[in-house]
């Protein structure tokens, strides 16, 4: 025997719509398990989420009992504590610290010289280390500062002076290096630079050349029939 189902069926505004009280239907009661067929509306939840044990418990409990709103609980995944295992996890024997932990203000880092020592420097560099002490970052400070100092002439001794402020047995040993060094015919550029384009035009050839400026070239479209053709349509017509 087929079970008696229902299907959801659009309300018609042109036609009257029985209302019925309880008291004028004494089987309500038993028709509460009736399956109505009509689509099931989304649990907003995901698929694995809906196969647990205690949401199809609490689900299952409704749609059989009819449970009031006032008796329905929240499904919540039971928990389980264990006393023993805290302890052997978090032991109380920690102790609160006198003060507070103070954090170092962030300060910004100090700029790396884009100059880089190679061999020669350090022979020199083991050379003065007899007479006092140099740092390495120390040395490519500043040979760095001598090379940006430095445009179409190069940085004076006086302006060294003024540029660093260092010893002056350091400065004099320091600024004698880098002119021997930076005059040698066969030294390459102390410090990497990038080629940028001349304007006389005198670097088009050069392939290590960046960031060159845009040229613009004319570039004409053909629109319709070639030009003579055109020009005998149109002497044709009006001749």
């Amino acid at each position: 025997m087929s079970k008696l189902s229902f299907r959801a069926r659009a309300l018609d505004a042109s036609k009257p719509l029985p209302v019925y009280r309880s008291r004028d239907l004494p089987d309500l009661a038993d028709c509460g398990a009736i399956n109505r067929a009509v689509p099931q509306m989304p649990t907003g939840m995901e698929k694995d989420e809906e196969l647990e044990h205690h949401l199809q418990r609490a689900i299952s409990a409704h749609q059989v009992f009819r449970e009031k709103k006032e008796n329905m609980v929240i499904p919540v995944p039971e928990a389980e504590s264990n006393a023993t295992y805290y302890d052997r996890l978090y032991r109380g024997d920690a102790t609160v610290p006198k003060q507070l932990i103070h954090i170092q203000p962030l300060g910004l880092d100090q700029d790396q010289p884009d100059y880089d020592m190679d061999s020669e420097d350090e022979t020199l560099l083991l050379r003065l280390n007899r007479k006092m002490e140099i740092r390495p970052l120390q040395f490519e400070t500043m040979v760095d500062r001598l090379e940006k100092a430095t445009t179409q002439q190069m940085v004076s001794l006086s302006e060294a002076k003024q540029l660093l402020n260092e010893d002056d047995f350091l400065l004099q040993s320091v600024y004698d290096y880098w002119v021997r060094k930076r005059r040698s015919p066969l030294a390459p550029p102390l410090t990497p630079h990038v080629k940028q384009e001349r304007r006389d035009g005198s670097t088009n050839g050069d392939a290590y050349v960046a960031f060159r400026r845009r040229t613009e070239k004319m570039q004409t479209r053909k629109v319709g029939p070639p030009g003579g053709l055109l020009w005998s349509c149109w002497s044709t017509r009006h001749i």
